[in-house]
């Protein structure tokens, strides 16, 4: 098991205890656009493909200043509102923050040539060496959301020799650690809703890029799936060489890994989340450097608590902020000659 820590309980307001409500909330309460940092990198893989990180510094930021890498969830992509929200929040505090496009996302649409897949933590390391080499000796924050959790924690287990040589810190909201039990609990009747509305998205993904898809396009589009598991078996696992869907779970799920982890780790959970079983998260293999909180209620990435429990409503990035806090005061004293950072050949200059 992991340690359980004792911060601030989520409170939801009497009429928003629901877990659809607060998931529906999560995902669609808070629509303010931020605009996004001027700078767009691509950031080449391992296999030659690319994905694209959105870079947003506050003012005065300096090389040995906290940095921050966001991980969207499903279907999501830079914009999504709760990597834009708190994205805000931490820059106001003095980081530098990163957010991320997978293959084929948001403004990676056009650079990919392949689409993502939930277990591609090869990438992460990817965007967080490019991090280090943009902001030398700085630290860095690695967030993740839902897939983009499972991802985080994957990322700092299995890679946990390769990740760059400074302070790091990482947290995972309501984090899809064992795919093929999060898949399983979308069998039930009141999460079936959420399974087909994936599928969905997935699906119009695929008609959107046939270009990306080959052959499975045309057998897609004439006979679209109906649930997440029949989109990866038809799509991702022919795509990416697994064996079968079962062999991508087991692949792509964090729950190996979770006792390789090195850094100190931070997940929010919600026990009435509906797509993702809290019970889960009871077969953890210990390791100290993991810090759960498991809230009685906040739907799947809600957490939007009375006004009186967070300044804006929004518990789960006040708790993300306060676990951050080391990474602001673990600023690396750096020589007066250290060399400026220079943009890399690719770095874009977005316009406003």
């Amino acid at each position: 098991m992991p340690r359980f820590i004792p911060i601030p309980p989520f409170r939801p307001p009497r009429l928003l205890r629901n877990p659809h409500t607060q998931t529906l909330i999560g995902a669609y309460g808070h629509r303010k656009r931020y605009r996004c940092g001027q700078d767009m990198h691509l950031v080449e893989l391992h296999d030659g493909d690319r994905l694209v990180l959105h870079d947003d510094a506050p003012a005065g930021w300096e090389p040995g200043g906290p940095t921050a890498l966001f991980l969207h969830g499903l279907l999501g992509c830079h914009i999504s509102p709760y990597v834009a929200r708190c994205a805000a929040k931490l820059k106001k505090l003095g980081f530098r923050t990163f957010r991320i496009d997978y293959r084929g996302t948001g403004a990676g649409r056009d650079f990919a040539e392949r689409p993502y897949h939930a277990g591609l933590s090869e990438d992460i390391v990817a965007a967080l060496s490019e991090i280090a080499r943009l902001c030398p000796a700085s630290p860095i924050a690695l967030i993740g959301y839902s897939m983009g959790g499972n991802l985080a924690l994957k990322t700092l287990g299995q890679h946990a020799e390769e990740l760059p040589d400074v302070p790091i810190r990482g947290v995972a909201v309501n984090p899809a650690v064992d795919l093929a039990q999060c898949c399983f609990q979308l069998k039930n009747r009141t999460q079936r809703m959420y399974d087909r509305f994936f599928a969905r998205g997935l699906t119009a993904n695929v008609l959107s890029r046939p270009e990306l898809f080959g052959d499975v396009f045309d057998e897609i589009a004439s006979r679209p799936p109906k649930r997440i598991v029949e989109f990866d078996r038809r799509v991702t696992v022919p795509l990416w060489g697994f064996r079968s869907t079962k062999d991508y779970y087991r692949q792509a799920s964090a729950i190996s890994y979770i006792d390789r982890i090195k850094v100190p780790t931070l997940v929010l959970h919600s026990k009435d989340d509906p797509l993702i079983p809290w019970k889960i998260f009871e077969s953890f293999t210990f390791n100290p450097q993991l810090q759960l909180h498991l809230s009685d209620h906040g739907g799947h990435m809600g957490y939007f608590a009375k006004s009186s429990e967070s300044p804006d409503g929004w518990w789960a990035d006040y708790r993300i902020i306060e676990w951050l806090k080391p990474l602001q005061e673990s600023r690396i004293a750096r020589p007066l000659s250290f060399p400026a950072v220079v943009p890399g050949p690719t770095a874009i200059r977005l316009p406003r």
